[in-house]
């Protein structure tokens, strides 16, 4: 195999993956509504139905890394995907909202190796001044789930039943499985040890934030249940930081925050998803609830929004290598907190759909220019021999975001709004974007942070060295 058709494998493998993880995210927010009739699920539930996925996903992601670097990564991007493919039949025959969220722990326990092992062993298949380009590709392919999770999620839902948004994960699933065995070649991290109380440590720190972020709203902020989740977590995160600088192989290298875009680059993508997530959460519900549109009519209106990841995410990617990471950042953040003001300022219920046009496109496109970005001043920081760590560190600290945005804006959403009328939902639903917004203005500040970086040699021509990248 030549190594131009071995990329080219990886790419599309790793894409159809991290296509599975995120259609299983985004395929669920139109469904919400009918769970909630059919199961007679809270609003607790539902936001369980999100977060238990998000969850385990997160808690678990740092835990899935350190083991694909251990005991190889193709290898363990395997059981990910067996695990995954296995917890979605779960959760398609779940009789009940109890059994769907148990399944959906699985489920984000598969996507903890899908996930970072994906970002990883894409990254250590292409050198620095080609990896933009084949993040955007990544990104584009992922953005195919954007696009068609909440359009085919509605499609289903209302045309079969909700069940069978998870039943399409099997058969794509095992249609991969036997191409992931055999044109990935396997490949492992620096060092062979594996941080055991670092991994501990990290993972009950993880749980404990979580946990408080997602029980906030229910269990009330100032409760006992709540404060000492919090306190809890971040006593552990302490011991966790305290562990890793004298572990002698850690499972998280603390130099790694000494790199400003490292360290720029994951809070800009803790806030650009936390932004992100909490509005899928409350949108294709606005659309329902207060516009009144079908499930199918609702993931079909957000298509200007979800398409521009796809077509911008691999034109964003390919410029993100000739121009540095931080106009891409800023530029994409700012954009993605004025539509979603935008949008703030003109919704109401039962209002015609056209105004939303405008702002869902400009959101669109700017998270579309800020992801591929924000994932390569990542694993760009890092030595290649630690990309899988560096990737795993990016990869939980977005879906921590994901969890954190979910948890703030539906309590944003539930202080200000409700489901007992269009008119109380659009209340809720106008100040949760208010507060994606602000989310979204504060990583735009954070990715100011990100040096400049300046190609200081022309392209290198095959075989010759590879231009160096400055960063300043």
């Amino acid at each position: 195999m030549t190594p131009r058709s071995h990329r080219a494998w990886v790419l599309a493998l790793t894409s159809i993956a991290s296509l599975m993880v995120a259609l299983d995210t985004l395929i669920v927010t139109v469904a919400l509504s009918t769970i909630r009739d059919d199961l007679g699920a809270t609003l607790e539930e539902l936001e369980w139905t999100v977060n238990a996925y998000n969850l385990s996903l997160a808690v678990l992601l740092m835990t899935g890394s350190a083991l694909g670097e251990r005991y190889g990564r193709r290898r363990l991007f395997a059981v990910g995907l067996v695990g995954f493919t296995v917890a979605s039949a779960a959760c398609a025959l779940a009789p009940g909202v109890g059994w769907l969220i148990a399944a959906r722990v699985a489920q984000g326990a598969g996507a903890a190796l899908l996930m970072p092992l994906s970002l990883a062993i894409l990254s250590a298949a292409y050198p620095p001044e080609r990896r933009g380009r084949a993040m955007g590709i990544f990104m584009g392919v992922t953005g195919l789930s954007v696009v068609g999770g909440p359009l085919l999620g509605g499609a289903i839902t209302e045309g079969v039943s909700w069940e069978w948004i998870f039943w399409l994960n099997v058969p794509l699933g095992l249609l991969v499985l036997p191409f992931v065995l055999t044109r990935i070649e396997e490949s492992r991290g620096f060092g062979t040890g594996l941080d055991l109380p670092g991994l501990a440590l990290g993972t009950a720190a993880a749980f404990g934030l979580v946990w408080g972020l997602v029980r906030g709203n229910v269990a009330g902020w100032d409760s006992l249940e709540v404060v000492g989740a919090l306190v809890l977590g971040a006593l552990l995160l302490v011991a966790f930081v305290a562990w890793e600088r004298r572990a002698r192989e850690p499972m998280l290298p603390l130099e790694f925050f000494r790199s400003r875009a490292f360290s720029a680059g994951n809070a800009t993508g803790f806030l650009l998803t936390a932004s992100l997530f909490g509005t899928l959460f409350v949108i294709a519900q606005f659309l329902q609830i207060g516009l009144g549109h079908s499930p199918f009519e609702a993931g079909l209106r957000l298509v200007p929004w979800t398409g521009c990841l796809m077509v911008v995410a691999p034109l964003a990617g390919a410029l993100v290598d000739r121009l540095g990471e931080r106009p891409f950042l800023v530029g994409g953040l700012l954009l993605q907190a004025g539509g979603f003001g935008w949008i703030a300022l003109v919704a109401e219920p039962g209002m015609a759909y056209g105004p939303l046009v405008p702002p869902l496109v400009v959101s669109g496109v700017g998270i579309a220019m800020a992801i591929p970005a924000t994932q390569n001043s990542v694993v760009g920081a890092v030595p290649p021999h630690m990309i899988g760590k560096g990737a795993g560190t990016n990869t939980m600290l977005r879906q921590l975001g994901g969890v954190f945005g979910v948890a703030v804006l539906v309590a944003v959403f539930a202080g200000w709004g409700g489901y007992e009328s269009p008119q109380a939902f659009a209340d809720g639903f106008v100040a949760a974007l208010a507060g994606a917004s602000l989310l979204a203005l504060l990583g735009a500040a954070a990715g100011l942070l990100i040096p400049r970086r300046r190609t200081t040699a022309a392209a290198a021509a095959p075989g010759e060295r590879a231009p160096e990248v400055v960063r300043s």
